[in-house]
């Protein structure tokens, strides 16, 4: 099984679609669209089909027929929350709803951020969040996985609190991280995958050993500003749930061993926090290839 190529699937032609549906025929119709979409990734998508579905059978034990239904249930949510994005960053906001459990945190984080998701629920939400707070955030995005929809959302946009931060291979988006936390401005970033060459660490997730990225909590350490891991689920067709946790201090040290040790912990408690979630909201994880899969040759610590 092929590990995670840093992009997901669809293009900027998906995206201008349902831009002009949301425009001039609703939400309702672009979520009745879904339903010939999902159809054709049904088929079309066989490594993805398989991956999610022992995800359903093998790890959360549901039974063949149950874990068939939750694979379509799965397809057909991962399209709302695309088109749920895609609504609120153009702007139809008032389409939802929102309750905000822990907002207090993220009010603490007076002198800048970061937030800590993963590929669960709709975490863009949490730009309205930051929005209500007065806060500018700034998006993290895989130069694999965004970079033309990245410039086509810029021209939708129209909450300007939101900013994209392309992740790049010259390393040249630490600059850009440097001066928005310089100007207290919040970071948001996923904390559940990780490119080739990435430093990672291996921890229980869900019964099995799975590897995670130290990057994110890294960041969090160099900058020395706060980390929040936060998860937006939906809860219903246009109600979401936000939740983020208390403020965790990842101190930087030079000693490596010590580093490597409070590195360590932080990626814990986060997992511990994405599980916890997963297990809640099944249906709205959206992983589509061997998440457990351990690569090789690769810098890791082994978490027992």
């Amino acid at each position: 099984m092929r590990a995670w190529q840093g992009k997901t699937r669809g293009g900027v032609l998906g995206y201008r679609i349902f831009v002009w549906t949301l425009k001039n025929l609703g939400l309702s119709f672009a979520y009745f669209l879904l339903c010939f979409v999902v159809t054709y990734y049904i088929f079309a998508s066989r490594k993805a089909f398989l991956s999610i579905f022992r995800f359903f059978h093998t790890i959360i034990k549901f039974n063949f027929w149950n874990s068939l239904i939750s694979v379509y249930r799965n397809y057909y949510s991962f399209g709302q929350v695309l088109i749920d994005k895609i609504a609120m960053l153009a702007g139809f906001q008032s389409n939802f709803t929102f309750d905000f459990e822990g907002e207090e945190y993220l009010r603490q984080m007076e002198n800048g951020g970061l937030l800590v998701s993963g590929h669960l629920g709709n975490w863009e939400i949490a730009g309205q969040l930051l929005n209500r707070l007065e806060k500018n955030i700034n998006i993290l995005l895989f130069d694999a996985e965004h970079k033309q929809i990245k410039g086509y959302l810029s021209e939708v946009l129209t909450n300007r609190r939101v900013n994209f931060i392309v992740i790049r291979d010259d390393y040249s988006h630490l600059q850009e991280i440097r001066q928005a936390l310089e100007r207290k401005e919040i970071i948001a970033m996923h904390g559940d995958r990780y490119l080739e060459g990435n430093k990672i660490v291996v921890l229980d997730f869900l019964g099995k050993p799975a590897p995670f990225p130290v990057g994110p909590v890294n960041l969090a350490a160099r900058f020395r500003v706060p980390v929040s891991f936060v998860f937006a689920l939906k809860e219903t067709s246009k109600h979401y749930h936000f939740f983020a946790t208390p403020l965790r201090t990842v101190e930087f040290s030079n000693n490596l061993r010590k580093r490597d040790g409070i590195l360590r912990e932080s990626v814990q408690a986060y997992v511990i926090a994405f599980e916890n979630a997963v297990r809640k909201f099944p249906l709205q994880w959206y992983n589509y290839y061997d998440f457990w899969k351990i690569p090789e040759n690769q810098s890791q610590q082994n978490i027992k």
